[in-house]
C-alpha cells in the first residue's frame, strides 16, 4: 500500500506530516489535492493507503465548496455556507471509500458526525460522555424563537454555534441579565453583504443587535448549549485540546484566553501544561480518560482532538468539541508519561498505522 494524504499541497499539514513519515523512515507521502478530488479530476490509485487531512486554509477548495450557494458574494471570511461545505466534503469522502483497492485511514460517516455538532453532541450524550446540556429540539428559527426556547429551558448563558462551522466561526456566546438586558460576544461581523469571521471579539448589547445577528445565523442550523463556567489560569479561562491517537491521549494542550472562545487566532494563548497538571492532581488521568470516551465514540477514526471544558478546581470536565482534524499542533510533544513520549502529533499518528506502508 502506497501511503497518500489527501490534503492541500504546499500547506503545512501537508509538509508536517510529510516529515514525521521521513523521520519514521517512511516513503514521502504522496498528496491528493481537495481540490482536484472535488472536481472529480483525479483520484487515488488501487493500492493506495489514504490518510484524510483537513481541506480547510485553501481559498480554491472552499471557493469551490461555498462559492455556489454564497454567489456573487462570496468572500473567504463568510460565515456562512457551512451545509454546502459540509455536503461537499462529506460527498467527496463517501466517493473516495467506494473506490476499489483504497483503504481510507478514517471514517466518512465519523468525520461527517465530527462536524455536524449536534449529530457529534447526541452521540456523545448516547454514550454517556459528559457534554453540556443542549437546548431539546429543531434549530431555533430565529431571534424570537430562541429567546423565548431559553427562557422556557431556564437557560441564560449559552454558546450558539453553527452546525458546520470550525475555528469559531459564528459562534457567539450569549447571556441575559436582569431586567431584560442581554449580550453576545462573538467574532462576526455583521455587514450588509453578510456575516464575517473577524480577528476582532466584540460585545452587541442592544437587543435589535444581537435579534440581527441571530436572525442571519439562523440559517446555518445553530447548535445551542449550556455556557459552562471553566477552570482558569493566570486570571484567564482555559481549557484543554487533548489529541487522542489509536484510542490513548497522547498529547494536551493548555489554551487560555480573556475571551469566552479561547483560540489562538482571536487572542488565546498557550497555557502551563504543568500547572494545570498540578491544579488537577489526582484528577488529572479521569480528565484524559473522558477525552478518551469521546474519542471512543468514533472508532474508525485514527486520531481525534477532543475540546475538554475543565470545572473550576480543574476536578472534572466536560466535551465541548471533537475534532475530525484536530492534531494541528506544530512543534508539541506528547506527553511524557503517554504513549507517545518524543513524538509530536502526526508522529504518533504514523507510529499507529495499521500496517507498514512501503512503496
Amino acid at each position: 500500500m502506497r501511503l497518500t494524504v489527501l490534503g492541500n499541497p504546499g500547506h503545512r499539514r501537508v509538509t508536517l506530516f510529510a516529515a514525521a513519515a521521513r523521520a519514521a523512515g517512511l516513503p514521502e507521502p504522496a498528496v491528493l489535492p481537495w481540490l482536484d478530488v472535488l472536481r472529480g479530476t483525479a483520484g487515488p490509485a488501487p493500492g493506495t493507503l489514504l490518510r484524510i487531512d483537513s481541506p480547510g486554509e485553501e481559498p480554491a477548495v472552499d471557493a469551490l465548496l461555498r462559492g455556489p450557494v454564497l454567489g456573487a458574494g462570496y468572500a473567504p471570511t463568510r460565515v456562512e455556507g457551512g451545509p454546502a461545505w459540509h455536503a461537499g466534503v462529506v460527498g467527496a469522502l463517501h466517493r473516495l471509500a467506494a473506490r476499489p483497492g483504497v483503504r481510507l485511514l478514517g471514517d466518512p460517516a465519523e468525520i461527517a458526525a465530527m462536524f455536524d455538532k449536534p449529530a457529534a453532541h447526541a452521540r456523545l450524550d448516547a454514550a454517556g460522555v459528559p457534554v453540556p446540556r443542549a437546548l431539546g429540539g429543531a434549530a431555533p428559527a430565529g431571534w424570537e424563537d430562541l429567546k423565548e426556547r431559553l427562557r422556557a429551558a431556564g437557560m441564560r448563558r449559552v454558546f450558539l454555534k453553527p452546525a458546520h462551522g470550525s475555528s469559531a466561526s459564528g459562534v457567539v456566546a450569549l447571556e441575559f441579565g436582569a431586567g431584560g438586558r442581554v449580550q453576545a460576544t462573538t467574532s462576526v461581523e455583521v455587514a450588509a453583504d453578510g456575516l464575517h469571521n473577524s480577528l476582532r471579539v466584540r460585545r452587541h448589547r442592544a437587543e435589535r443587535e444581537v435579534a440581527e445577528l441571530v436572525d442571519r445565523l439562523a440559517p446555518e442550523r445553530l447548535h445551542v448549549e449550556q455556557w459552562v463556567p471553566k477552570a482558569g489560569q493566570h486570571g484567564h479561562a482555559a481549557d484543554l485540546r487533548v489529541v487522542v491517537v489509536g484510542g490513548r491521549a497522547t498529547h494536551v494542550v493548555v489554551r487560555t484566553g480573556r475571551h469566552p472562545m479561547t483560540n489562538l487566532h482571536l487572542g488565546g494563548a498557550r497555557g502551563d501544561l504543568a500547572a494545570a497538571r498540578a491544579a488537577a492532581g489526582p484528577a488529572w488521568p479521569a480528565l484524559l480518560e473522558t477525552a478518551e470516551r469521546a474519542a471512543a465514540c468514533f472508532p474508525h477514526s485514527p486520531a481525534v482532538g477532543v475540546d475538554l471544558l475543565p470545572t473550576p478546581r480543574w476536578r472534572r470536565t466536560l466535551v465541548g468539541e471533537v475534532n475530525a482534524f484536530g492534531d494541528l499542533l506544530p512543534g508539541l510533544p506528547g506527553l511524557p508519561d503517554g504513549p507517545a513520549a518524543g513524538l509530536d502529533t502526526y508522529g504518533a499518528w504514523i507510529a499507529h498505522l495499521p500496517e507498514d506502508p512501503r512503496a
